[in-house]
């Protein structure tokens, strides 16, 4: 019989959603050490100018933000360090073929608990131009218009 997983949802990238247009999105797990998982649970952790990098093989997370532990004293870590994403070899291989022929780029959109384990939802996106981020605004705001005149009917 399956179990019921909870999700959580810790922090979400939404300068990424109004950035890039995201293609595709991949769950991946992060190497952290306990006191930034108690970080994380209290939800200080910044994602807004992270990105990811492919290095021999293997995913690192640059750039995100998790506030050191009130108690942690000595066990902390730098906050702004390079941590690993975890995914299978082929997953990543074929990312890394995306993003060198592609031009595409890796950027983490949300981290949140699944269980108890801590989870990325990592985005393959393409760059947005100045006119297609008008035009997502735009309908953004005609949607929302649209909402609020049927709402009053």
């Amino acid at each position: 019989m399956a179990e019921k997983q909870s999700f959580k949802t810790i922090a979400e990238n939404r300068k990424a959603r109004h950035e890039y247009f995201v293609l595709e999105s991949f769950e991946t797990g992060i190497e952290l050490f306990g006191t930034e998982v108690k970080s994380i649970r209290q939800g200080s952790v910044n994602l807004k100018e992270s990105w990811v990098d492919i290095e021999n093989g293997e995913l690192f997370v640059r750039g995100m933000h998790i506030s050191p532990y009130e108690k942690g004293n000595i066990f902390n870590k730098d906050p702004l360090r390079t941590r690993k994403l975890l995914m299978h070899k082929k997953e990543i291989m074929r990312l890394f073929g995306k993003v060198k022929q592609d031009g595409l780029t890796l950027v983490p959109l949300s981290i949140y608990f699944k269980g108890s384990l801590v989870k990325m939802q990592l985005g393959l996106c393409k760059g947005k131009k100045l006119y297609d981020k008008r035009a997502s605004d735009a309908e953004r705001s005609a949607k929302r218009d649209m909402d609020r005149a049927l709402k009053t009917r």
